[in-house]
């Protein structure tokens, strides 16, 4: 048994301080520290808090490393990576390239997420394609070539894998017969994004199986006092959003209205580029020059791309920049998510039961060591 110490534990409705979270490979108990059992191996926490792994649910790469490069050492290297986050698992994302690359990609992970459980970074809990069926006017970063009308039959080939599916609704047919189809026949999140969807057609698609929404705010129809747009359709449904919270694709002024407005289903992402956690430089995403400068990433045309954010940094920006409590925020990053892909009877909080997936850090939201199925691996 290990217990950590000297900590204050983030629970999923309040910090608890005083008292130790016990746990091997998942958490058995909180009890205080007085009554910590003398056999217990002991981590000191240095009064820093002591959270859930985190779950980004949307990440193209690390480390110069793309998702799409289709090899497994890109994978490894991304998930060595961004477990120094506090990330204990993720879904790595496709984006709108050739459907040979993207199937390749999705084979890939298929044949690492049994390993990932038990390796040195962070696992893999399946993927998340953004596109290929999207709409080229919101297409971002995304390589118009590409795209492609929404396709049944290619979710339900990969359905054991793919954990959300990044769509345009409006590239369906009228009855969306593609998304009824694959909402019924598999476990497949359908997200809507990267849309020029109107507000009917939007909410039209929610009642038809979409139940997410990739990058709020971001590459979809905006919210307008006579053209309410798909922000707010997600805004207003019971639809979980993503959020990329890095304080520039989003202004740091709307963080509490979506809070407020979502709750348990917002969902805090990176949308990370190869370019994370390297300087300031030229990249490649999907194959196409991308230059990284100034905390973001952009197209050679200026086309504002993914970004370069850790996630812890990004919950210590929304705590810094709202009133939202600071538990509520790593919610954002843990339990929602789990929630949101169905993961949460074993992830996204400290209960008793759960993996032991838990992250130290300092009193900046530093991490100091991530620790996944009881095991430590990472240490700063």
């Amino acid at each position: 048994m290990k217990a950590i110490v000297n900590s204050k534990i983030v629970l999923k409705d309040r910090i608890v301080e005083n008292s130790a979270v016990l746990y091997e490979d998942i958490i058995h108990a909180i009890v205080p520290c007085d009554k910590v059992p003398n056999d217990c191996e002991i981590i000191d926490a240095n009064g820093g808090y002591v959270t859930p792994g985190f779950i980004d649910l949307h990440i193209h790469g690390y480390l110069g490393k793309d998702v799409c490069d289709g090899e497994e050492e890109s994978i490894r290297t991304i998930s060595k990576g961004i477990i120094a986050n506090g990330v204990t698992s993720y879904l790595p994302t496709t984006m709108t390239v050739d459907m040979h690359v993207i199937k390749k990609s999705l084979e890939v992970l298929r044949a690492l997420k049994e390993e990932s459980k038990n390796w040195e970074g962070s696992e893999i809990l399946g993927a998340h394609a953004e596109g290929p069926f999207i709409s080229e006017s919101k297409k971002g970063a995304q390589d118009p070539k590409y795209i492609l009308k929404p396709d049944a039959e290619f979710v339900k080939e990969y359905s054991d894998v793919i954990k959300i599916i990044s769509l345009a609704p409006e590239e369906d047919t009228e009855t969306f017969d593609a998304l009824r189809e694959i909402s019924k026949e598999t476990d497949v999140v359908i997200s809507i994004g990267h849309t020029s969807a109107d507000y009917d057609t939007a909410m039209a698609s929610i009642a038809n199986g979409v139940r997410h929404a990739t990058h709020l705010f971001n590459a979809m129809t905006p919210l307008a006092h006579r053209a309410p747009g798909v922000v707010t359709a997600a805004l207003t449904s019971d639809v979980s959003c993503e959020l990329i919270v890095d304080a520039f694709h989003v202004s740091p002024a709307l963080y509490d209205l979506v809070y407020k407005m979502k709750g348990r289903k917002l969902c805090f992402i990176t949308d990370c580029l190869p370019a994370g956690g390297l300087p300031y430089g030229e990249y490649t995403l999907g194959g196409n020059k991308i230059v990284y400068r100034d905390i973001v990433c952009r197209l050679e045309d200026g086309t504002v791309a993914g970004s370069v954010l850790k996630l812890n940094k990004g919950i210590w920006n929304v705590y810094t920049n709202s009133s939202i409590p600071l538990w509520e925020c790593v919610n954002c990053a843990t339990l929602n998510p789990a929630m949101a892909i169905g993961v949460s009877d074993k992830k996204g909080s400290i209960e008793i039961g759960k993996e032991a997936d838990l992250v130290i850090l300092d009193n900046e939201f530093n991490v100091m060591k991530t620790i996944k199925k009881g095991d430590i691996k990472y240490e700063s």
